[in-house]
């Protein structure tokens, strides 16, 4: 009876009577090599393809025999392999830089997959069991050391934080990731300080809140409307060439909101003005001395004697005068436009109509 060979590790099963005198050299190579890599054996595969099924040979070494397989590539991108369509364990150790998966096939040799595969990320060590059609991974939980997220795991050794997922920093997200659904997701409040994500439909409350009806916004340079801008409301210009000034319940120039006064241009009306100077003299007195001297009169000074001769005085009449100066100043005033500014610079403002 001619040898046959079992299924799952196609190891030569001797006919009987046969390889009488040799029959040990067929067992040898039984235990010695093909079931002990089956239990321990580890071969480096080297993968050109994009898909590539393991050697699988009857009675003799091969590659899917092995219990763990070590895979590089040259194909620069993610790759497949294909075990035989049998039960076995391995453990896949991908060396390379690209994802690779493994899949039983349907047919021994082919790379047409049976069933469901196992990915194993770059870098990656799996221990996976197959079922003769689909492969599968072992619990995470019996894994000691960093478990890859590609397997479930967290890919770091260490964490901070608390929560259901914690992660030793925080990820960098790609594309337009969305937030996680859920209370936490529905549930901020205005005054909330607390690190919950916020919805879009939050943050525009919040901005609208900020920016109710009647509200001014004010930009120094850029025109659009607001309601582009901030993504909500009807806001129309305001304020065209005038400067706000605060609300006055005392004074009724500003006792009304939105009220308007004052002129840029100033006004000078043409106008005189009259004065008039008056001097008042309080009265005062001249006295004149006389005297004689000799056959002459001459005036002598107040008190004075000539030749014994006693001077007279004869006092002059008081008087009060009054004198009035009329002065007159005639000024002309002039009008202008635009010079009536205080300092100013000038911005773009709209108001929230709606």
């Amino acid at each position: 009876m001619a040898s046959t060979y079992s299924p799952s590790l196609r190891i030569e099963l001797i006919g009987a009577g046969e390889q009488a005198g040799t029959w040990n050299t067929t067992t040898n190579s039984n235990l010695g090599t093909l079931i002990e890599s089956a239990i321990a054996g580890y071969v480096v595969v080297s993968v050109t393809s994009a898909n590539q099924a393991f050697t699988a040979l009857d009675g003799a070494a091969d590659q899917a025999r092995n219990a763990v397989i070590a895979l590089t590539t040259t194909t620069t991108a993610a790759f497949a392999v294909y075990a035989p369509p049998q039960e076995k364990t391995y453990v896949i150790y991908n060396t390379t830089a690209y994802t690779a998966t493994i899949y039983n096939s349907t047919v021994l040799g082919n790379t047409t997959a049976a069933g469901l595969g196992v990915a194993v990320a770059a870098g990656g060590k799996v221990a996976m069991f197959s079922d003769g059609t689909n492969f599968r991974t072992t619990d995470a939980g019996s894994f000691s050391g960093i478990l890859p997220v590609a397997n479930g795991g967290t890919g770091v050794a260490t964490s901070t934080g608390t929560g259901n997922t914690v992660l030793s920093a925080s990820p960098t997200f790609t594309g337009t990731p969305t937030l996680p659904t859920g209370t936490i997701a529905t549930t901020q409040t205005f005054g909330n300080s607390s690190t919950l994500l916020a919805t879009t439909a939050f943050v525009q409350a919040a901005l609208q809140a900020l920016h109710p009806v009647g509200s001014i916004y004010i930009n120094a340079t850029n025109a659009t409307n607001p309601g582009t801008l901030l993504g909500f409301g009807t806001w129309t210009a305001f304020g065209a060439g005038r400067v706000p000034v605060g609300f006055n319940a005392g004074n009724p120039l500003f006792d009304t909101a939105e009220e308007t006064g004052g002129s840029a241009d100033s006004t000078l009306p043409t106008h005189t003005h009259t004065a008039t100077s008056t001097v008042t003299d309080p009265g005062h007195i001249h006295n004149i001395d006389f005297g004689t001297s000799g056959s002459s009169a001459t005036p002598m000074v107040n008190g004075e004697s000539d030749n014994n001769v006693l001077v007279g005085t004869k006092p002059t009449l008081s008087a009060v005068t009054s004198i009035t100066v009329a002065t007159t100043n005639a000024s002309a005033g002039t009008s202008g436009t635009n010079t009536n500014y205080q300092p100013y610079i000038t911005v773009y403002m709209w108001k929230r109509t709606v």
